[in-house]
């Protein structure tokens, strides 16, 4: 067996190329194998890919459309709530339209009725107008009168008015011919007899007197020293008058200088602007007694008149002029400008209550006996028939 001929060795060989060949074939048909399995899996992959990316698509497009079904449902709720409102507001304007409509229709009607009652109230009174007598026409005028009398004397102290308010009340009263109406004619004459005694101050005359007492103020002379003041003549005849040096050196220098002599000591000389103002201090006191008088104020009238007088005597030099403006003043202060008007409501508020007087009168003249009749049967002229 160890010798082998050169066939046995040779054939070995041959066996040995045809299994190497049976190798690469089942190699390649195993690569081949391979090849197509990762070709099917790598289809298969891609197919599965696509297939995912279609899933994908479908549900992104699924998801727009919840999205767009999502917003188409967010509008339809807005544009239901925006319908609500509407029909909330519209139900609002409705309501207050109807509310309006209501009270206004209330506010006609309550007009209406109230135009209604005055119509008839006027109607009424204009009936009642109507069917009075001259003599109520006349008690009527005579009851103005007297309300016209009241308001003259106490509001504006017109006596002279109020007394021919009084006077034409009375004629009017006269010519009614009720009997009802005399006692209220005797207590108009209490009035007039009242008024006759009272005293009225003369304000008019006493508000010129106090304007010319301003209008003389221009001519008094301040007390104190100025520029442009001109010497009394009493001071003149007086400097004139006086002998010895000083009246010779005056009247050399008499070109120079005027040399006066004063009752009080001057320390300063005045600017004439200082010296009209002290003027018109005195004007603007004198203007406070002028409206203490149209006030009819008392306690401001005295008072402006005591500071007028301080001040007289205070700024101004003593001379003839004024001491007239203080004895004016005197004279001012001792009248009274308010007087206490009387009392002339008292036919007034008679005449209100006619009423109760007519019923008096009535029943005065039925109690009153009736003289006896004659025997012939005649009836006497005062004698009332039943």
């Amino acid at each position: 067996m160890a010798e082998l001929t050169e066939e046995q060795l040779e054939q070995p060989a041959v066996v040995v190329k045809k299994s190497r060949a049976g190798l690469w074939i089942g190699v390649l048909a195993i690569v081949l194998t391979l090849l197509l399995a990762a070709a099917g899996f790598y289809f298969f992959q891609q197919l599965r890919v696509s297939q995912d990316t279609e899933n994908n698509k479908d549900s992104q497009r699924l998801t727009n459309i919840d999205h767009e079904m999502n917003g188409l449902q967010t509008q339809l709720s807005t544009l239901q709530s925006q319908i609500a409102n509407i029909n909330s507001e519209m139900t609002g304007k409705d309501n207050h339209f109807t509310q309006t409509l209501t009270d206004y229709s209330k506010l006609h009607d309550e007009r209406l009725t109230n135009t209604r009652k005055d119509l008839e109230t006027a109607i009424a009174s204009l009936q009642r107008q109507l069917s009075k007598t001259r003599g109520d026409w006349l008690l009527a005028d005579a009851e103005y009168l007297l309300t016209v009398a009241n308001q003259r004397l106490h509001l504006v102290g017109d006596v002279a008015t109020c007394r021919e308010a009084l006077e034409a009340a009375d004629q009017r009263l006269r010519e009614s011919g009720d009997a009802a109406v005399f006692k209220v004619r005797e207590q108009i004459a209490k009035e007039l007899a009242l008024l006759n005694s009272a005293s009225v101050p003369d304000i008019v005359g006493v508000y010129s007197a106090l304007q010319h007492l301003q209008n003389s103020v221009d001519n008094l002379t301040v007390l104190l020293p100025h520029a442009g003041k001109q010497p009394d003549a009493a001071e003149i005849k007086e400097n004139q008058a006086e002998p010895g040096v000083l009246n010779t050196l005056a009247k050399q220098f008499d070109s120079y200088a005027i040399i006066r002599r004063h009752k009080h000591a001057a320390n300063e000389v005045l600017s004439p602007e200082e010296a009209e103002f002290i003027k018109q201090q005195l004007k603007v006191r004198l203007e406070m007694i002028q409206i203490a008088l149209v006030q009819q104020n008392d306690a401001l009238y005295n008072s402006s008149i005591a500071d007028a007088k301080a001040w007289l005597q205070r700024s101004f030099a003593e001379n003839q002029r004024s001491n007239q403006l203080a004895a004016e003043l005197d004279k001012l202060a001792a009248m009274q400008i308010r007087s206490q008007y009387p009392d002339v409501s008292g036919s007034l508020k008679m005449l209100k209550d006619v009423g109760r007087l007519r019923l008096e009168t009535d029943k005065v003249n039925f109690e009153k006996p009736n003289p006896p009749a004659e025997s012939t049967g005649t009836v006497p002229a005062n004698a009332e028939v039943r």
